[in-house]
């Protein structure tokens, strides 16, 4: 294989899904897009491509971090995509608005880091919404506490985070005095590809500068009101840093709206809650006022805050809501087909 393409997290699985395509076209990688104009980066360069009449047809469009086959024109700066390559991992969301569509904010990735200020950004609830759209993602959930610089209490509320989220790795970091971007620069090995999330404000775009030695983000003032920040990075960028890795920088989220989160998701992000209902008296218990219930146990004895069974259910509602919208959607789509065939078999047959 092309060691260009390797350092850009190119590998054997890739390589076997390239076989079936035409041989003339080479694998690329989508850095940015806007309005379905991207910018891709191959063992030559970076290109600026554009989608053939063949694949938009298909509806399915590349996001930041994705492999794709392309026809290059080295000489023109420019490419046509063919096709897209499977992914291995994507972390999704729910499009913001009324509108019930999957927007897919970064493919690929091996970390998806979660960046929350230990500032007025701090929120434990938010943190678990992100954790379970992670869990989902088929990457592996890091969580950085920026701004260590600015809370007095650190070691307090480090041990909350890894309350929620044991097993996660979790880093504190400071752009002040340097702590933690060295741990987090070693995971971003050659070929290795993260995404960093948050709400704006939350410090990323520091972060990225950190970690690529000079500013490639433009790090915007924090008010001092609210701690919040100005949005900075205003389109998601794959990003390359000298120790090799790659990062993708995204816009603050004021909200993440969930996007067909998986049972399995939720029993990550809160097992400890699913372990407890495991010993239940009744295999339906809802955790509410059952007698026998070990969730309710817990939280009478101190062992389970009040907030996080809150959230727990909050989020679960919130699926189940989801699940009937997009069942709704769907059984519209069916029938809107069902009528349109109907008319075609009608023209059909008055046309015999």
């Amino acid at each position: 294989m092309n060691e260009a393409w390797n350092l850009l997290g190119w590998n054997d699985r890739l390589e076997a899904a390239r076989q079936v395509y035409d041989k003339k076209w080479t694998p690329a990688r989508v850095v940015s897009e806007h309005k379905h104009m991207y910018r891709v980066l191959d063992d030559r360069g970076e290109l600026l491509a554009t989608l053939s009449g063949k694949f938009r047809q298909k509806g399915e469009f590349p996001a930041v971090g994705d492999w794709v086959l392309i026809d290059a024109r080295h000489e023109e700066g420019k490419a046509t995509i063919r096709a897209l390559l499977p992914r291995k991992s994507k972390f999704s969301r729910n499009e913001a608005g009324a509108v019930t569509k999957e927007q897919i904010v970064a493919a690929n990735i091996d970390y998806i880091y979660l960046v929350m200020a230990l500032n007025q950004d701090y929120n434990l609830r938010r943190l678990e919404r992100y954790l379970l759209a992670a869990y989902d993602s088929g990457a592996l959930p890091v969580i950085i506490l920026s701004k260590g610089d600015l809370c007095s209490d650190v070691e307090g509320r480090l041990l909350e985070v890894e309350a929620i989220a044991p097993g996660v790795d979790v880093y504190v970091t400071s752009a002040i005095d340097g702590r933690g971007v060295d741990a987090i620069g070693n995971q971003l090995a050659a070929g290795v590809t993260a995404a960093f999330l948050g709400s704006s404000g939350a410090g990323k775009s520091t972060l990225v500068n950190m970690l690529y030695g000079k500013e490639v983000q433009l790090a915007g003032d924090i008010r001092e009101d609210d701690g919040k920040g100005r949005h900075t990075t205003t389109h998601r960028e794959l990003i390359r840093i000298p120790g090799g890795g790659m990062i993708i920088d995204t816009p603050g989220m004021r909200e993440l709206q969930l996007w067909n989160q998986q049972h399995a998701g939720m029993s990550a992000a809160f097992a400890d809650i699913e372990e407890l209902a495991n010993g239940c008296r009744f295999r339906d218990c809802t955790h509410q006022k059952e007698p026998g219930c070990r969730v309710q146990e817990a939280m009478d004895s101190g062992g389970l805050e009040a907030e996080r069974l809150q959230s727990y259910f909050k989020l679960q509602r919130e699926l189940r809501y989801f699940d009937r919208k997009t069942s709704a959607k769907a059984q519209l789509e069916q029938g809107k087909q069902f009528k349109q065939l109907s008319k075609h078999v009608k023209q059909v047959k008055k046309r015999r």
